[in-house]
């Protein structure tokens, strides 16, 4: 349930600060973006982020040399805390350095507005290039309940760097990364690119020589160049690679033929369900639901894909997310624990939006107008 409400919170505080840039600052808001944040990494991020932890017991229960069981437990959680940042920074900066492992990191990187909705953009295989760097902590003998907590403030305070509303944190500054910091990291110009690693303590960048000052007459401009440009999820995750190993598969540019322009309001609920739908799947996946899991695992993949090609424009999407959450809702209302109201909420949730999208369909295809 911690992992749910810690979840729910990320959502929430994008909501807020999504409200607060349209309603009292009057700024535009890059819809498609941050749609694209949200169902960039999702479930799949999700399941290999288990996969790291399930390896992470693996590696402490076999090959531990047990080195802190003298010590109090409050110092075990101390020094996880600090060991955890400094392997995370050398974790970031190596990302950074090589090629396959800036094919994972790079996803992140791609967002051009710094939001709180990057912060939740990842690549699908970030655990999996991540937990390596981690190893160490296991085999000094951090239990893993440490380890997953310590992972989990550490990575909501990550959350928080990303926000669009803090300028400055005052002596905040000295001693910890702030969204100040981590904005100059998003940097593409110099002399932004490739400085302030650090996650939690920007002490380290200032150890290793890669700290570099938010200057004021110096504006940070984000995002990675020669990407796709698109709101697949399959494309933002994989177009990394083809790059790196020169595979024409992925356009550079999308095609102009047969777009739709379908109505923020219906891409950004229907992305808020998707990510509502992946809380139900942990909050179940902690319950051991194993066919619900299964049910719920699909009905997020599979409508992440949809929404992404809507997002884009295609007229196939549209297909896809009616077949995918017709089907997984009838599927999951005979599979899940008809107790839970607010579960039961979120289906009816689900329902109007998909007879939303069948109306919106119907206008589709008796005559909406293509995007020039």
């Amino acid at each position: 349930m911690e992992l749910v409400i810690g979840n729910s919170l990320l959502l929430v505080f994008v909501i807020i600060e999504i409200m607060i840039l349209y309603f009292y600052k009057k700024e535009t808001i890059p819809w498609k973006e941050i749609i694209t944040n949200l169902n960039s990494g999702h479930i799949l991020l999700w399941v290999f982020r288990g996969l790291e932890v399930a390896a992470y017991y693996t590696t402490y229960k076999f090959f531990s040399l047990d080195l802190l069981q003298s010590l109090p437990y409050w110092a075990i959680w101390l020094l996880a805390f600090v060991l955890w940042d400094f392997c995370f920074y050398w974790l970031h900066r190596l990302h950074h350095k090589y090629s396959l492992l800036w094919g994972v990191h790079s996803v992140h990187h791609e967002g051009e507005h710094f939001s709180l909705s990057l912060g939740i953009r990842n690549s699908w295989y970030s655990s999996l290039t991540s937990f390596p760097f981690f190893l160490v902590m296991a085999v000094i003998g951090f239990p893993v309940d440490v380890f997953v907590a310590v992972a989990s403030i550490h990575y909501f305070i990550q959350f928080y760097n990303h926000n669009h509303l803090i300028k400055k944190s005052g002596w905040l500054e000295y001693f910890m990364v702030t969204p100040a910091h981590h904005r100059v990291h998003h940097g593409k110009n110099d002399p932004y690119r490739d400085k302030n690693f650090s996650g939690t303590f920007i002490i380290w960048d200032k150890l290793f020589n890669t700290f570099q000052e938010e200057l004021e007459n110096e504006l940070v401009v984000c995002g990675v160049d020669n990407v796709p440009k698109s709101n697949n999820p399959i494309i933002v995750n994989n177009a990394p690679f083809a790059r790196l190993y020169k595979l024409k598969i992925f356009s550079m540019n999308s095609k102009k033929e047969n777009l739709f322009v379908y109505p923020n309001w219906i891409l950004v609920s229907s992305s808020l369900l998707l990510f509502i739908l992946l809380l139900f799947y942990i909050y179940f996946e902690n319950q051991h639901h194993n066919t619900l899991s299964l049910i719920l695992f699909f009905v997020v993949f599979i409508g992440t894909i949809g929404n992404g090609l809507m997002t884009d424009g295609n007229q196939i999407g549209l297909y896809i997310w009616l077949i995918n959450f017709t089907v997984g809702c009838i599927l999951i209302f005979f599979q899940y624990n008809p107790n839970i109201l607010l579960f039961d909420t979120v289906i009816l949730a689900c329902i109007v939006q998909t007879v939303l999208i069948i109306v919106f369909s119907v206008k589709t295809l008796t005559g909406l107008k293509k995007s020039p």
